[in-house]
This record gives C-alpha cells, sequence and structure tokens, in this order.
C-alpha cells in the first residue's frame, strides 16, 4: 500500500490532521484483521541491534510497515521496519522492529501513526528501547539502564503544529512521562532474571552525529545517566495519547570523551549485540509480570 504520508509537509493544518487520522484508521483495521485471537496490551518498540526480540515470538503474525498506511519506513541498520505480533513467555504483544528518528526525518507524523495505531488497536503500555552511550563510569558497556526520566536535546517536538483532542490534550503533563510502578516490575524481573540493571535519566540529541565531549560534560551537568538519539519522541507521543511508557537503553558506548573507543554505528550494533540476551531474557519475564 502506498505511503499516504508521503504527502505530508511541516504544514501541520487540517488536510494533514485529517490524513493522519486516516492512516491511523486503515492501519488500525489492517492490524487487527491480522491478529486474530490476540489481543496485545503491550508493545515494544525495538531499538538498534535489539530486533532479534521480535523473531522470539510464538506464532507470529507479520506485517511489514510498508503495507500499514502512514508507517514509518526506516533507513538505517538494525531497524528492519516490521510489526510482529504474537506470544511472549505466554503474553501476547505486538513488537515494532524499528523507529525512523528525527535525523532521518523532519515530519513526526510516521512515528506518530504507529504509536497512536497501537493505542488504537487496545495497546495500554509501550515498552521503549534503544542503544545509548553511558555517562557513568558504573554503567558499563553491554549493560542495561532502566529510564527513570528524559531530558528533550533535540530541538524539536513532535506534537509541535495543530493538536487533534480525539487523541489527547493540547499540554500533556509529563511528570512521570515514564511510568513508576512499570519501572518497579522491570527491576523485579531484572532481579528474578538475574540481569543487572541500572537506573537514570536519558538525554536525547537529535543527532545524526554522535556529541562532541564538550556536549557529554553538559549532558553530565545536566543530570544525565545515558544519552541517546530516540526515544524521547516516542514517549511524549505515547503518553500524549494516554499510553503508559516503560523502557530501557543498552549502552552500546562511553559517551565521547569518556574511553578511548572508537564510535560508529557498526561499533553501537556490535555492543548492542553483547548485551541482547540480556535485554531480551530482562523483557520475557516483564511482560509476564504486568
Amino acid at each position: 500500500m502506498a505511503q499516504a504520508s508521503a504527502t505530508l509537509g511541516h504544514d501541520h493544518g487540517d488536510d494533514v490532521v485529517a490524513q493522519h487520522r486516516k492512516n491511523v484508521e486503515a492501519s488500525k483495521a489492517l492490524i487487527l484483521s491480522r491478529l486474530g485471537g490476540l489481543k496485545p496490551k503491550i508493545a515494544i518498540i525495538l531499538g538498534s541491534g535489539l530486533g532479534a526480540l521480535g523473531d522470539k515470538l510464538h506464532s507470529p503474525v507479520r506485517i511489514a510497515y510498508k503495507d500499514l498506511p502512514g508507517f514509518p519506513i526506516p533507513t538505517i541498520v538494525g531497524h528492519s521496519g516490521e510489526l510482529i505480533a504474537g506470544k511472549l513467555n505466554g503474553v501476547d504483544v505486538i513488537a515494532l522492529k524499528g523507529r525512523k528518528h528525527f535525523y532521518e526525518t523532519s515530519d513526526p507524523y510516521p512515528l506518530k501513526t504507529m504509536i497512536r495505531a497501537m493505542k488504537a488497536v487496545g495497546v495500554e503500555v509501550l515498552f521503549v528501547s534503544n542503544a545509548a552511550g553511558s555517562l557513568r563510569a558504573d554503567i558499563k558497556v553491554s549493560e542495561l539502564m532502566a529510564i527513570t526520566d528524559h531530558i528533550n536535546w533535540m530541538g524539536m517536538n513532535p506534537l509541535v503544529g495543530a493538536n487533534d483532542d480525539d487523541f489527547g490534550p493540547r499540554f500533556p503533563p509529563m511528570t512521570d512521562a515514564w511510568d513508576p510502578a512499570l519501572r518497579a516490575k522491570l527491576k523485579e524481573a531484572a532481579k528474578k532474571t538475574n540481569v543487572p540493571l541500572h537506573e537514570g535519566v536519558y538525554i536525547a540529541f537529535r543527532g545524526p552525529m554522535f556529541e562532541t565531549p564538550a556536549e557529554i560534560r553538559m549532558a553530565i551537568t545536566l543530570g544525565a545517566q545515558a544519552v541517546g538519539m530516540s526515544s524521547v519522541p516516542d514517549c511524549v507521543i505515547a503518553r500524549h495519547c494516554g499510553l503508559k511508557v516503560v523502557g530501557c537503553s543498552l549502552i552500546t558506548n562511553m559517551g565521547a570523551g569518556l574511553s578511548d573507543e572508537k564510535l560508529s554505528h557498526a561499533h553501537t550494533l556490535e555492543n548492542a549485540a553483547r548485551g541482547a540476551a540480556n535485554f531480551e531474557k530482562l523483557v520475557t519475564e516483564f511482560v509476564k509480570l504486568i
């Protein structure tokens, strides 16, 4: 199916909002037509190098993003662009293999369509994952960090423009944007599976370049413990439409200037693979607890 979102420009007026509504409804209809008896209440956005969890679902239903009207078409290695619904540890879930980052586009509507379609099909919890850089020496490469809060340093916000009151309020509160009760369940899952799990604030830069050492020092001063180029817009859109949000970062590198490693996307994917097994163990136990 052709991507209707291709017509969406920077003018977030009535026509754009109307097209977005149509995309959400059409994607909802297609997803529901394929789910069969599945009734997933949790959707998991799988970040760079973490897509393998989607392949662990039993009796999977697969839908390519390109077949879902208005969904993002990722262009980055490690984001395959596929929705997979199935059972994980006996629980109905949707795995979203990839997102479109705001260094790939200035159009927020594909990400809005993906997340709001999850709400439309009955999802209540969005689990957001990402690959991130550590800003603390004790949060090491290949370890996991539960996100307690975020700092938006991207210079953009996906809710700018016309607000559609059918999706959410004009001025959504962001206190406890990363749900404390769900994070407590995530910590419980970590304890049960013996997976080390740190906690901290995630700061998002737009990218696509890695941050400078000076920017990393600034982020530390601002109170962040991990840095990346995603997840904040996902959380904002999800909270706006009433989804609860929980998530974690898989640490794939130290922030620039904090080690001698050479930063690259290949390096990110390589280290994500090292920590993916613990991520999968953690999420598999977590979905059962909620």
